[in-house]
């Protein structure tokens, strides 16, 4: 006898499982430490940049299209399962309230980011609108009522399976979401906010009527949720040995550059093996480049000279620590003992290329402050950069390696 509220439930404590025992392993004690000063040393100079805001600082737009975001951004968490378009399929009807439950629970973890992002943003409006933090939960309250709407219509939207009306949906969605935050935070009259709230009802209207007579996409709900989850495993696999990520290879032609003078040698075997896996494989090469440009924008918007060393600093040992995994990358692959090298020649390479990625990137930074016009400190970012790159590669890690043959 199917029981829709077993499943459910069954389903609901299967992900909380799966993700609790891969987020132990990426909120261990060196990533926690690093957030706590990041966010300490974000929220201190965001409290010393709000002090100096003009009056005609157009907080309500910035508030608008970023909180805008938020609200149309309203992924459905189903659980769905591949097996689950044999053996569930028969049963729609009978799953009303399994996905309902699904609608709600997405809206809570929604709903979490939406009160995050309205706190980082209350004390920008404060300041400019004479210290008004009064309106937080009005504010809040209105979002949180936005949001549910705004999941009721991505939830019929799904019904479709043209990739091109999700996209005019999300579009249309954001549009009128940030017109109406920009009213509301402009202090507008009721009458226009009302008006532009209608428009998402009679959005909503019309893609019911629309969807009355489909069924669901039952395909497309299932490559959703594996994608949301191949994300997840990705981030994870940073951290720790993911069994079930499936690996990712993409040719990148514009960096064949980079491979094209390394010599067939014998000892650069796995010089090779390990520049074209950071280069084509994985997220290697986009965690480089993301830390470089959110390192670099901190770098340079900050002006405690110190302060810009400490950071360019903090960001190498991330990007370090998140490339970590490359090395173990193809321990499953038993064609690697075919090798005629010595293991160290592995470990050689594997340090060579680290240090070399952490000296890009510390010349990166120091590009950066040259830029904004901080010779000295340019000069020091450089010079700690490159100590610290050589002592993390060749002195740092090699317990870690080493402990892995």
């Amino acid at each position: 006898m199917f029981n829709e509220q077993r499943l459910w439930k069954d389903r609901l404590s299967k992900r909380i499982k799966e993700l609790s025992r891969y987020l132990k392993y990426i909120f261990n004690g060196h990533i926690v430490i690093v957030m706590v000063f990041l966010i300490g040393t974000a929220a201190y100079y965001y409290q010393e940049w709000v002090k100096g805001l003009p009056q005609d600082y157009p907080v309500s737009l910035i508030m608008a299209v970023i909180l805008g975001l938020l609200v149309t951004y309203s992924p459905i968490y189903t659980f769905l399962e591949e097996a689950d378009r044999v053996f569930l399929l028969p049963l729609e009807e009978r799953l009303n309230g399994y996905f309902k439950k699904a609608i709600f629970v997405s809206f809570l973890f929604s709903a979490y980011m939406i009160i995050i992002g309205l706190a980082v943003f209350m004390p920008m409006y404060a300041s400019v609108n004479n210290g008004r933090f009064g309106s937080f939960l009005p504010f809040l309250a209105v979002l949180l009522l936005l949001k549910i709407l705004n999941f009721t219509i991505r939830w019929r939207v799904q019904y479709f399976i043209n990739n091109q009306t999700h996209l005019l949906d999300s579009l249309v969605r954001f549009f009128v979401n940030g017109t109406f935050l920009y009213l509301l935070f402009e202090g507008a009259s009721l009458i226009f906010l009302a008006i532009v709230g209608a428009i998402l009802l009679l959005l909503y209207g019309y893609y019911f009527v629309k969807t009355k007579e489909k069924g669901l996409k039952w395909e497309y709900l299932i490559q959703s949720e594996e994608r949301r989850m191949a994300s997840f495993y990705r981030l994870a696999n940073m951290f720790t040995d993911v069994p079930h990520l499936k690996e990712r290879i993409k040719r990148r032609k514009w960096l064949d550059w980079l491979l094209i003078n390394i010599p067939f040698a014998q000892n650069k075997i796995y010089h090779h093996l390990f520049m074209r896996t950071f280069l084509r494989s994985g997220d290697y090469l986009g965690i480089f480049i993301r830390l470089s440009l959110i390192g670099g924008a901190i770098i340079y918007f900050i002006s405690f000279g110190m302060g810009q060393v400490i950071f360019a600093l903090l960001f190498m040992y991330l990007t370090g620590f998140q490339i970590l995994p490359l090395w173990k990358h193809h321990q499953n692959k038993l064609w690697l003992s075919l090798y005629p090298v010595n293991h160290t020649v592995k470990e050689k390479s594997f340090k060579g290329l680290l240090a070399n990625i952490l000296y890009v990137q510390s010349v990166l930074f120091t590009i950066v402050l040259m830029m904004k016009g901080d010779i000295v400190i340019g000069a020091i970012t450089l010079i700690a950069g490159i100590l610290f790159s050589y002592l993390y590669s060749h002195v740092y890690i090699v317990r870690k390696l080493r402990s892995s043959f």
